[in-house]
């Protein structure tokens, strides 16, 4: 009987000590595990390709209304030239894009009604210098009772009506760019010419040579572009937060990847029919950009500012799609310990990133700010 017990004691104390020996391996593999997850630096490469650490910062992030525009100019800065009158076109010798000055001869036309319209104001002229005597003859004799006074107001109206009928072809002649005083001299034109009536650039040509143009005819068209501005479409949800002075910042997407500036000089008071309100804004420098009149643009209002707890964006390294950072554990000896940690990037604005996660990490936890793309990124 006693030789059974003992047999029984002595297989309990051989498992048991079986056990240990399992348990204590077991740790071991575990600590040998989480020290290889760990992502090491020694001080030589630390130092070698200039990493630094920092954590996360406050940092003052705006609040923006994302719209849509284009680049326009005052309607003082566009012109559409017409005619006066009817005609043909003579010569018409601009192109799209030429460049003109405020009065210089855009094209030039002919009617025979010009021929007739200096004909009509040279006769009333010259009628004129008789009626105005007879109205004066008439004046002195009813002033001392020798003619009727019917005779007086028939001298009277007929030197007034020509009077009016001079000077409204005059006017019409002065409208067409033909001097009264050389028709007053003899000389008669059958062509007039059409001159500029701003400095700019042609943006349209609408008529050819030998084309008729009538008054309702947009002949050309042009444009200033000395001065533009953002004509922008706020929806009506955002409209509200918008002032005059608040920040613009814009894109042009089709034609340049660089962020311009501006500043909300008017906010419009009528909503449109796709329930829209127009806001304008003066750009800074406009000068040193060649801005086109009609260009597309991607603008941010900046409404106002908050602060976000935020990271380096040399500290962020995107791996399939997901942002990633390094966090600093420890260092033993000249080796630094990092761990990787996959975040949630918010916005990014000069040069740091807002980190969504932000709250669950410690107030004075490490993260590797200079040298992340060298350990993660390649």
């Amino acid at each position: 009987m006693k030789s059974y017990i003992y047999y029984f004691l002595t297989l309990v104390l051989s498992a048991g000590v079986t056990g240990c020996g399992e348990k204590s391996s077991t740790n071991e593999t575990s600590a040998d595990t989480e020290i290889s997850s760990f992502i090491k630096v020694t001080q030589a490469q630390y130092d070698q390709l200039g990493m630094e650490m920092g954590t996360i910062e406050e940092k003052s992030f705006p609040v923006r209304v994302s719209v849509n525009g284009m680049i326009d100019v005052p309607p003082e800065n566009r012109a559409m030239v017409n005619a006066t009158m009817g005609g043909y076109i003579k010569t018409t010798p601009f192109l799209i894009g030429d460049k003109v000055s405020k009065g210089q001869t855009l094209v030039t036309l002919e009617n025979p009604e010009f021929v007739s319209l200096q004909q009509q104001y040279l006769e009333v002229n010259e009628q004129l210098s008789f009626l105005k005597a007879e109205y004066e003859r008439h004046t002195i004799m009813s002033e001392e009772n020798i003619t009727s006074q019917k005779n007086f107001l028939k001298s009277e109206s007929d030197y007034k009506s020509a009077l009016a009928r001079h000077s409204g072809l005059q006017k019409q002649l002065q409208m067409l760019n033909i001097s009264p005083e050389q028709v007053k001299n003899g000389t008669i034109v059958s062509t007039v010419s059409i001159k500029a009536p701003i400095s700019g650039s042609i943006t349209k040509v609408n008529v050819t040579k030998g084309s008729y143009v009538s008054p309702a005819t947009a002949i050309m068209e042009i444009i200033n572009n000395d001065h533009v501005h953002l004509e922008l479409s706020v929806f009506e949800k955002d409209i509200m937060k918008v002032k005059k002075g608040q920040k613009i910042t814009f894109r042009i997407p089709e034609a340049s990847g660089d962020t311009f500036h501006a500043e909300v000089y008017l906010v419009g008071t009528s909503i449109d029919e796709n329930r829209t309100i127009k806001v304008h804004g003066h750009l800074e420098d406009e000068g040193k950009e060649k801005f086109l009149t009609g260009m597309f643009v991607e603008a941010n209002i900046i409404t106002d500012n908050v602060q976000e707890k935020a990271l380096p964006s040399n500290a962020i390294v995107t791996i399939d799609n997901i942002p990633n950072v390094l966090i600093f554990e420890k260092k033993e000896g000249d080796t630094y310990y990092f761990s990787q940690k996959e975040v949630s990037v918010d916005e990014e604005l000069d040069g740091f990133s807002v980190i969504k996660e932000a709250n669950s990490f410690a107030p004075n936890t490490q993260f590797l700010t200079k040298g992340t793309y060298n350990l993660i990124g390649e």
